[in-house]
């Protein structure tokens, strides 16, 4: 069983033969190769990526989407002529298994595309979609270096502290509604919600969301009591507007993530721990932060509206305005079973309004994973699956060799796939993952996780994979 579950997530995988022998790879990595040893610009190469990723990330939250989408597009030019220029050693190599299942999911995205009903439209956003994978594999190639790695983390920590300086400004000063993101009979019509530069609540805690796990792992990772004290700030400031964004959405993932992220924080140190901590710790701090939620439930009335809304069906008119776009979407991929509509958004507005209730329009399917059916069928939503199965499978192995080797990294890592699990638990109910601040911080997330991989022989990811490994203590 385990032997079948190492096949499944690609765990020894032997990359580095089968790119050895690939035809394909051999006649296109390194095609450029004797160019770029003399060319003087191409000596920076690594450090001009960088430059591009930090203008995705600094502006993202700013610009318009035409914008954000000519730096994507300068990052997917240089990455494709960074790879044509590569070296073709194996130790140069730079692909993961997380590489492969995207390549995949990107595969059958183009067949979806080719058999898309309204074609036209289903291009336009398979562009789009592949700028991002591309994005993401600059970010797995550049995060492999610590200095840059550090650089990207901190700028983007740095720019999601200036959005939610402003959010918080919003919440002291007051905000006009950009849209009706209250139910107008409920107690809270009068409440502001945050939305900052980013014009919508739900999208601003998406935004905000990884930005609040990483400041919170950063603090044991910054050496100095200045950068520790600064972690701690963004720490407080990001939480407190994310959880003002009033987004259950946001704050659904904010607790799968902060949860995850004890979870992993005690494996880390478990093994340092003597007997009873190791066993009453979880429990301590399970019951703290029940505690917490309980508390805010109970005395504070805007949350307590807020978290009982979750449970009222259909009663509150954003769950009601919900489950009739839900209906909608399943006879959509009732009639598209297999492969979907074809990606994007474009494509969901041609189809959806032929299945939409009357009075119920909408661009998305407000969940991630009815999107993805919808889009690219049950074929995409299993490959998606299949891809997040291997993201996190991947981290956790590579968490344990971290650990193993005591080192800070493991932190980072920690910090990737707690936000990454808090972010899907958000898009349960939401499709903010789309929108392009959102989706660039994803794959900034992914490609952290993928920038770590090294593989393992066979023998020690059984090791890894097995449900009770030996604790290593040095």
């Amino acid at each position: 069983m385990n032997l079948v579950w190492q096949r499944f997530t690609l765990s020894y995988l032997p990359l580095r033969e089968y790119l050895g022998t690939s035809y394909l790879h051999r006649s296109l990595v390194g095609l450029l190769h004797s160019w770029r040893q003399s060319s003087l610009l191409m000596q920076w190469g690594e450090t001009i990526a960088a430059v591009l990723l930090s203008l995705v990330y600094a502006f993202a939250p700013f610009v318009p989407n035409d914008l954000l989408g000519l730096f994507l597009i300068a990052c997917a030019g240089f990455w494709l002529l960074l790879t044509l220029s590569d070296e073709t050693t194996p130790n140069a190599l730079n692909v993961t298994p997380i590489h492969l299942l995207i390549l995949l999911y990107w595969g059958i995205a183009t067949v979806a595309t080719a058999l898309s009903p309204v074609k036209k439209a289903a291009l336009t956003d398979l562009r789009n979609f592949t700028l991002y994978l591309l994005l993401f594999a600059l970010c797995a190639r550049v995060l492999r270096s610590p200095r840059f790695r550090s650089w990207l983390i901190a700028l983007y920590l740095h720019i999601s502290l200036i959005v939610s300086v402003y959010g918080l400004r919003q919440w002291f000063f007051g905000a006009p509604s950009l849209a009706t993101w209250v139910d107008p009979t409920s107690t809270l019509s009068k409440t502001t919600r945050v939305y900052s530069y980013l014009g919508n609540p739900n999208l601003l805690a998406g935004y905000l969301l990884p930005a609040v796990i990483l400041s919170i792992v950063a603090i044991f990772v910054w050496q100095s009591w200045f950068k520790k004290a600064l972690a701690l700030t963004m720490c407080v400031v990001n939480g407190s507007c994310l959880v003002l964004t009033f987004s259950r959405g946001g704050w659904i993932g904010l607790v799968v993530a902060v949860l995850i992220l004890i979870g992993l924080l005690y494996y880390w140190w478990s093994v340092q721990m003597p007997p009873f901590w190791r066993t009453s710790l979880p429990l301590i701090l399970l019951a703290s932060l029940t505690g917490v939620l309980v508390l805010s439930v109970l005395f504070v009335e805007p949350v307590r509206e807020r978290v009982f809304s979750i449970f009222a069906d259909r009663k509150d008119s954003s769950n009601n305005y919900r489950r009739n776009v839900w209906t909608a979407v399943f006879q959509m991929i009732h009639d598209y079973p297999i492969l979907g509509i074809g990606p994007g958004h474009n494509a969901f507005n041609k189809i959806y309004p032929l299945y939409q209730l009357p009075r119920y329009s909408a661009l998305s399917a407000y969940s991630i994973f009815l999107e993805i059916a919808v889009e690219t069928g049950f074929v995409g939503l299993a490959c998606f699956l299949w891809l997040v199965i291997v993201i996190f499978n991947t981290a956790l192995l590579q968490l344990r060799r971290l650990r193993e080797l005591k080192s800070a990294d493991g932190f980072w890592l920690i910090g990737a796939i707690a936000a990454l699990a808090g972010t899907l638990a958000h898009n349960l109910v939401d499709t903010v993952w789309f929108r392009p601040e959102v989706n660039t911080v994803w794959w900034l997330m992914v490609g952290l996780v993928a920038s770590y991989y090294k593989s393992l022989p066979q023998g020690r990811a059984r090791e890894y994979n097995s449900p009770n490994p030996e604790p290593t203590v040095s």
